[in-house]
């Protein structure tokens, strides 16, 4: 997944507010304690990618993830022993005991594993609507070294990769198979990245890199947008949200010995959340195309 900049006003924030919002949202996933307030939370985030215009890679990442969401609901429900409600008796399973599989597990692994695939929603969200260099110069005011090598890292996955599958490609069209196969193909694109590194830093050196003085000078002096201020008042009411639900407990839920909680607690907090996070959205004036 690769920034582009889009006409929404998600990419027109500045990226520090952007990380900042994408932050608050993660924070919401993770402490989201009943799951209406977590697929609340997950469904906020597609629609904010809808929004952003990049409700297609941002969804695929989701669905990646689902398979690993029940592997998680499968597995604690043979390996945890908590639980009142005994859904599967497996029988004696030697060193493991006895293999009984109880609803309260199973409820209890799907939330991680729904959890898990919330969380990545967001995360794409950064990835794909977050300017990279912008933070990266915001970066470079305090770490110069950390920050150019970060850039360096960033900007040459996507040629060492196109590199990997072209001396792939033309290693199958060989009529006799090189020894090696893939291990030969990946020495050949660890000796060319080490290559590659060596003279962009020999010249980004040369064209002045090297100064931290000019770098930190530097620096966003723009005056905060209409989306700046949207966005940053979406993240503080995103966290106001989230640890006002958790202090007085508005939604609790638990799973262990027993399924305890309300799903319909979970919808006030749930809604709270996607209004304070999708409402920035509408700040379209200004939004260069």
């Amino acid at each position: 997944m690769i920034y582009r900049y889009r006409p929404t006003p998600l990419h027109a924030a500045r990226a520090t507010v952007g990380l900042a919002w994408c932050a608050a949202l993660m924070l919401a996933i993770l402490l989201a304690a009943n799951p209406a307030t977590l697929v609340l939370g997950g469904l906020t985030g597609l629609l904010a990618a809808q929004l952003a215009g990049i409700g297609r890679p941002v969804l695929r990442a989701a669905l990646f993830m689902l398979p690993w969401a029940i592997a998680f609901a499968l597995i604690n429900g043979i390996v945890a022993r908590q639980g009142l409600t005994v859904v599967v008796r497996l029988g004696d399973l030697g060193p493991f005991g006895q293999g009984d599989v109880t609803l309260e597990a199973l409820i209890y692994g799907l939330l991680f594993g729904l959890r898990l695939v919330a969380l990545v929603i967001p995360s794409a969200l950064f990835a794909l609507a977050v300017d990279p260099d912008q933070l990266l110069r915001v970066a470079g005011r305090f770490s110069l070294r950390s920050a150019l090598g970060a850039t360096m890292a960033t900007r040459l996955v996507p040629t060492l990769a196109a590199d990997a599958k072209r001396l792939d490609e033309a290693r199958r069209l060989r009529p006799v198979a090189p020894r090696g196969g893939r291990v030969a193909v990946l020495r050949a694109v660890t000796a060319g990245a080490l290559d590659r590194a060596l003279d962009v830093a020999a010249t980004l050196e040369l064209r002045g890199f090297s100064s931290e003085t000019a770098v930190r000078r530097a620096g966003d002096h723009r005056p905060w947008s209409r989306q700046d201020w949207a966005f940053a008042a979406s993240a503080v009411a995103i966290v106001a949200v989230t640890v006002t639900t958790r202090v007085v407990d508005a939604a609790p839920f638990s799973a262990y010995p027993q399924i305890t909680g309300s799903l319909a607690a979970g919808l006030v907090p749930g809604l709270a959340l996607m209004v304070a996070a999708l409402l920035p959205f509408l700040a379209r004036r200004g939004v260069s195309r």
